[in-house]
């Protein structure tokens, strides 16, 4: 086994090794998600954790990690002789983004259990990580069905794995630690709610800082051991301290002025539920038992309010996480004063970011300082600026409607989603088939019809139904997949009245959340001037596609032509790297062409590449006045396609819902 880096040779991001700290002190925070750019050290953090925490006394020989005091009484592997005790060591179990349900959960040999009427369960993820930690790197990029399981056992304490009537239980509480990139995309609020702590993380730009991760790390990679010995007696000192908060925990008090606080500071930033209430009552209460006090002052409960909730304030995919520090102080301070607690400790403890418990000091290693987030380059004012002849600064999107559905016809087998329909693992059954590899979901009735002809020859005797492998039947079922939604947008001049176009962007964002919601890969082409771009490649981060659509100049001419082209080129390209995810593209345009030799007839032929393809297609018509020449019309009868003006995008609209984008004959 390798040797992890060491938790307090970590340099720097100090919010994260607290929020970490403190679910080691008390589990019942609830976990923590770490958002940030990559190579910032989240995984390397999360993995080191494990070493401070305490042994777990069990049940000797039990896979579900029973505790010997009060063993559970579903567990499969019970029931247990009282008195059998034992330790191990504290879990970290990795759950892969690629893992199957049957990895996650547990498999159960279905084979057996119809023919021998046993329970022969192999136990999962789920169970390994019972009072231990479940850490998803990449949490973000976790298929739905998957994350389904995860907020069930979050839930409830237990999984419970169910084949065709036969159902095995068993506990399941774990620390659910996850990282993410936001530019890879956002988690389902569902799930993000799960989390009871986020931390957001980024490099330092200090060099210095940077100097002493570069100096750590390659000592690190040359000599794991020796480096770890090195740094043995910090990572002592804060496992004992980690002990001694959890037994101060039980005696820190919570007082009504805390409590009254920590309601207020909720009920201020209009956070749904109860949840972070709960949250950041613990929270604070474990900063109490991390400092070593006895009563929880506001200090704790402004610290709590930083980590418990930021990703409860986002009311919808395109605001960012965050929370106005300027907004809680005045909170508190309206709130505070009534129950501050006695507590005599040093206000200006610096808590495991620094000193005590042979933690680093925060000038030996980079912070979370510095803002990485994409912004436009800039120029006198803040507006971005021009990049050519006739271009507008950009204009400010109308506010996003409930969009259409629009999905791709006929039958997929792309990634989960909630767009088009597909053949998948989860959904209605619409039949039967032999399975191909590892038997997942079978059909019962279709097993029975397979096997019954052949009883007498196999000798059956009693009740039983003698199986055999090649009798089963895998349950074929349909479900809902996710498309690439791929935006092809119009930003030339016949589209920059800035009312026009505020609305134009306006009705893509509304589309934005509507891919959002439905687990879509989105892409952004734009055409202005004398050429398209690819302003977004394809990518789940549809945060970054509203992004770089705020940011988006108008003017100049309309090579609508390019503008398919490279829509094209994109497709053509994502194939090779998806070929099972179906495309929906979405052209936004007045259909006007005017940009290069012959540009009718150079955008007609253009459009008839994706008609040859069957690339399904809508085009949003954005034409306005009193008289209009019909050109996106035109252009979508080309595509095969659908042409919508932006009042029927609405789904309100009065026009009918577009349900499928039809494809019209030649």
């Amino acid at each position: 086994m390798s040797t992890p880096f060491p938790f307090t040779a970590v340099v720097g991001q100090d919010d994260l090794r607290l929020a970490l700290l403190l679910n080691a002190v008390s589990p019942a925070v609830g976990g923590v998600l770490v958002r940030g750019e990559k190579g910032t050290a989240k995984s390397t953090a999360v993995r080191a954790l494990s070493a401070l925490l305490p042994e777990v006394d069990v049940v000797p020989g039990c896979r579900f990690s029973c505790g010997p005091g009060s063993p559970d009484p579903a567990c499969p592997d019970g029931p247990h002789a009282p008195g059998a005790s034992g330790s191990r060591p504290a879990r970290m179990v990795e759950l892969p983004v690629g893992a199957s349900e049957d990895r996650l959960v547990g498999a159960l040999d279905i084979e057996r259990a119809l023919s021998e009427g046993v329970k022969a369960f192999e136990p999962g993820l789920l169970a390994d990580a019972h009072r231990g930690i479940l850490y998803v790197d990449e949490v973000n990029l976790l298929h739905d069905h998957l994350v389904d399981l995860l907020l069930d056992a979050a839930a409830m304490g237990a999984s419970y794995v169910e084949r065709e009537g036969v159902s095995v239980r068993h506990a399941s509480r774990f620390l659910l630690v996850g990282t993410m990139n936001p530019e890879e995309g956002e988690l389902r609020p569902q799930l993000l709610d799960r989390f009871g702590l986020t931390v957001e993380v980024a490099a330092s730009r200090e060099p210095d800082r940077r100097v002493e991760v570069v100096r750590r790390r390659l000592a690190y990679d040359d000599d794991p051991a020796g480096f770890a010995a090195r740094w043995a007696g910090e990572e002592a000192a804060v496992r004992q301290r980690v002990v001694a908060a959890r037994a101060l925990l039980p005696s820190v008090r919570l007082g009504d002025g805390a409590l009254r606080q920590i309601a207020a500071t909720c009920a201020a930033f209009e956070v749904d539920g109860m949840r972070a209430d709960i949250v950041m009552a613990r929270t604070a209460t474990a900063l109490a038992a991390w400092a070593g006090r006895s009563d929880v002052l506001a200090e704790d409960v402004r610290q709590a309010a930083l980590l418990a909730l930021p990703h409860r304030r986002r009311r919808n995919p395109f605001d960012a996480p965050g929370l106005d520090e300027d907004k809680l102080d005045e909170t508190l301070e309206e709130f505070g004063g009534q129950d501050p607690g006695d507590g005599d400790d040093d206000p200006d403890d610096p808590g495991p970011g620094g000193g005590p418990g042979g933690q680093p000091e925060p000038g030996d290693a980079p912070g979370g300082d510095g803002d990485t987030a994409a912004r436009p380059e800039a120029g006198e004012g803040g507006q971005p600026r021009p990049s050519g002849a006739g271009e507008q600064s950009p204009v400010r999107a109308a506010e996003p409607f409930r969009a259409k559905v629009l999905s791709v016809p006929g039958l997929g087998e792309g990634a989960a989603g909630r767009r088009s329909r597909a053949r998948t693992e989860h959904g209605r059954t619409t039949g039967a088939r032999r399975p191909r590899g590892a038997l997942t979901k079978l059909h019962l009735a279709a097993t029975v019809r397979a096997a019954a002809p052949h009883q007498r020859a196999r000798g059956r005797s009693g009740p039983g139904l003698v199986v055999r492998r090649d009798d089963l039947r895998q349950a074929t079922r349909e479900g809902r997949e996710g498309n690439l939604v791929l935006f092809v947008v119009d930003a030339s001049g016949s589209m920059a009245a800035r009312q026009r176009m505020g609305a134009v962007k306006g009705a893509v964002l509304s589309l934005l959340l509507d891919a959002y919601q439905r687990r879509d890969k989105v892409g952004l082409v734009t055409f202005r001037g004398s050429a398209a771009e690819v302003a977004l490649p394809p990518t789940s981060s549809v945060d970054a596609a509203a992004a770089r659509l705020e940011s988006l100049p108008t003017g100049g001419r309309t090579p609508l032509a390019a503008g398919l082209l490279r829509a094209h080129e994109v497709l053509r390209v994502e194939r090779l790297r998806d070929p099972a995810r179906r495309a929906l593209v979405v052209v936004v345009t007045d259909g006007r062409a005017t940009g290069g030799p012959e540009p009718v007839a150079l955008a007609s032929r253009a459009a008839r590449l994706f008609a040859a393809e069957q690339v399904a297609s809508v085009v949003v018509d954005c034409e306005s006045g009193p008289v209009r020449l019909g050109l996106a019309g035109r252009l979508a009868d080309e595509l095969g396609g659908t042409a919508v003006t932006l009042d029927e995008l609405r789904a309100d609209s009065i026009a009918g819902l577009v349900k499928d984008v039809q494809r019209r004959a030649a």
